[in-house]
């Protein structure tokens, strides 16, 4: 069993557990012996099966079981202990109470376990029974404890305390860095971005564009060019930014509001300016109020070619424009024997999974970075993280190719019936020829849980992405040396999946879930972490600035997972 569904495992048999202590409880105290007894004993093997679960998780890691072991074990063995030597409706009731407790413990907080939570926990055991004995306690003794009160009042007060005080802020940069001396650019660009309807499945459909057109235009540019882009805002009040994704750019050049540049407000503009000197398939988009801009149309391709283009070269970016999914089907007659590359860019905050039918065919790169050694694939799949890029090439053969996204025919050159759904997905860790990695030894080990939970920093509670228990702004700043080799440990322990991106900078892939990556060495700058998942991944610090490292599901970054890695 994969520890992604032993997270889930563990929170069926908790909810369980503590609706089966609560019901033994309420049957208890309705004078229903029978059913108390049966429902308990469910309740007693929920309680056993959630220890057997933790184990287990604590097995892959010690992320998945710490709040587990350091508050909900206590919990279960004094409930089960109280209903050991004194059973009843409020023994019964008490288990209940313990055992939500520690559910609610997983479910608003997770990771790391802290002693505000515990006693918050505590507080709430305490005030629920003391409440419970009030009505349910033998008579002549239902007065509440004034010791019961105590605790339950010192708990409060300590454990609220230590949850809302606030945690190491994240360091902003304000002082924006001038664009850097490159000379005269050889191509300039410019984009405007403003509001505009589109035509999509022949509806029009309200968006934001570049130019008035979703995506933008293809930024296309050959190695050793030195770009200029001008980006002007004509009415999207929120503002705009580009952000280069992929791409080393200078952390001026970066596109992050609040941190490399202040926001294009309408009637203003911005000037980009950097060198193309990194081949591969990226793309831009806007930063600033991220999720909505995206979503909305303001995105487009950057293709930068080592050479001239040769043969046929088709960039593909996949986008959810407002429901309708892009681009449109297109068919292109190709040549028998000419080589074709195309381009995969998933726009999307979701993975997206891509099907070659009608040939065999290599993945030349993956986000930018060509693979060493690929080799020819067939009736395989490939699965492409938020954010990601996958260049699959081939030589086109006499009979029609084509291409599907989820089942969606995207682009052929002609007609091609083929059943993909059932196909297998490559897994790119163990694709290509692999190679000694460029270092062993790191200077910098960061581990970063992300999860689900209650953040209380704010002027007002909110249920956001966290990373090691907090949500941005309150995550630390990751600190750094110019020169440094680090690493980074990624471990999702939420059911959801995070497309991991760090600005700036693409990480070597060393491990998935303790299984070393065998295959080409495998560059990324996103990822798909997903439940239950650890990955560890590696970079050299080369690149200095304040660089953005967060979840490329926009959403889960505009709800809290989003921190900053910055140069000392």
């Amino acid at each position: 069993m994969s520890t992604g569904s032993l997270i889930v495992v563990d929170l069926l048999v908790a909810v369980l557990a503590a609706a089966g202590w609560l019901g033994a409880g309420a049957a208890a105290a309705a004078g229903r012996r029978p059913v108390a007894l049966g429902v308990g004993a469910l309740a007693l093997l929920a309680t056993l099966a959630r220890g057997v679960t933790t184990v287990a998780l604590a097995h892959a890691g010690w992320w998945f079981a710490e709040e587990k072991i350091l508050i909900a074990a206590p919990l279960a063995v004094v409930a089960l202990a109280v209903v050991a030597v004194r059973p009843g409706p409020v023994a019964l009731l008490f288990a209940g109470y313990c055992q939500t407790a520690a559910l609610l413990v997983t479910v608003l907080h997770g990771y790391p376990a802290s002693t505000g939570v515990g006693l918050l926990a505590v507080a709430g055991v305490a005030a629920a029974t003391a409440v419970t004995w009030r009505f349910l306690g033998p008579r002549p003794h239902r007065r509440v404890s004034r010791a019961t009160l105590a605790v339950a009042v010192a708990a409060l007060v300590g454990g609220t305390g230590l949850a809302v005080s606030p945690g190491a802020p994240a360091s902003h940069h304000h002082s924006f860095a001038a664009e850097p001396a490159l000379g005269a650019p050889t191509k300039r660009f410019t984009l405007t971005a403003a509001m505009t309807t589109v035509r999509v499945d022949e509806r029009e459909v309200k968006a934001w564009g570049f130019n008035g057109q979703v995506p933008g235009p293809q930024i296309t540019a050959t190695v050793g060019d030195i770009l200029e882009v001008t980006l002007r805002n004509r009415d999207i009040k929120k503002g705009v930014t580009l952000h280069w994704h992929g791409y080393d750019v200078p952390n001026s050049q970066d596109g992050v509001p609040d941190v490399t540049q202040a926001a294009v407000l309408p009637g203003q503009e911005f000037v980009y300016k950097f060198r193309a000197d990194q081949a591969g398939t990226y793309w831009y988009h806007t930063h600033s109020v991220s999720d909505l801009g995206v979503r909305m149309g303001l995105y487009g391709a950057l293709v930068v070619h080592p050479a001239p283009i040769t043969g046929v070269d088709v960039t593909l970016p996949v986008h959810t424009l407002s429901g309708h999914p892009l681009p449109a089907a297109t068919t292109e007659t190709v040549a028998a024997g000419s080589p074709v590359r195309l381009r995969l860019i998933n726009t999307d905050n979701t993975t997206h999974r891509y099907a070659l039918a009608g040939t065999a065919f290599g993945v030349a790169a993956i986000d930018g970075s060509d693979l060493r050694g690929p080799t020819p694939l067939q009736g395989t799949a490939v699965l492409i993280p938020a954010g990601g890029r996958y260049d699959l090439t081939f030589t086109a053969p006499a009979t029609p190719v084509g291409l599907q996204v989820d089942g969606r025919a995207v682009w052929s050159t002609g007609e091609v019936s083929a059943a993909t759904a059932g196909w297998p997905a490559l897994d790119p860790l163990t694709y290509g020829a692999p190679a000694p990695p460029p270092w062993s030894h790191y200077d910098r080990d960061f581990t970063l849980v992300l999860d689900r939970g209650l953040d209380l920093h704010g002027l007002l509670p909110r249920y956001a992405h966290t990373v090691d228990g907090a949500a941005y702004p309150d995550i630390p700043t990751e600190i750094v040396h110019l020169g440094d080799t680090v690493k980074f440990t990624i471990v999702n322990r939420s059911m959801v999946v995070h497309p991991w991106h760090l600005h700036g900078h693409r990480v070597l892939v060393l491990s998935r879930n303790g299984k070393a990556a065998t295959g080409s060495p495998l560059w990324l700058d996103s990822f798909d972490v997903r439940p239950g998942d650890v990955w560890e991944v590696t970079f050299k610090a080369d690149n200095p600035g304040v660089w953005v490292n967060h979840c490329h599901n926009l959403a889960h970054a505009d709800a809290g997972m989003m921190l900053h890695l910055m140069y000392a």
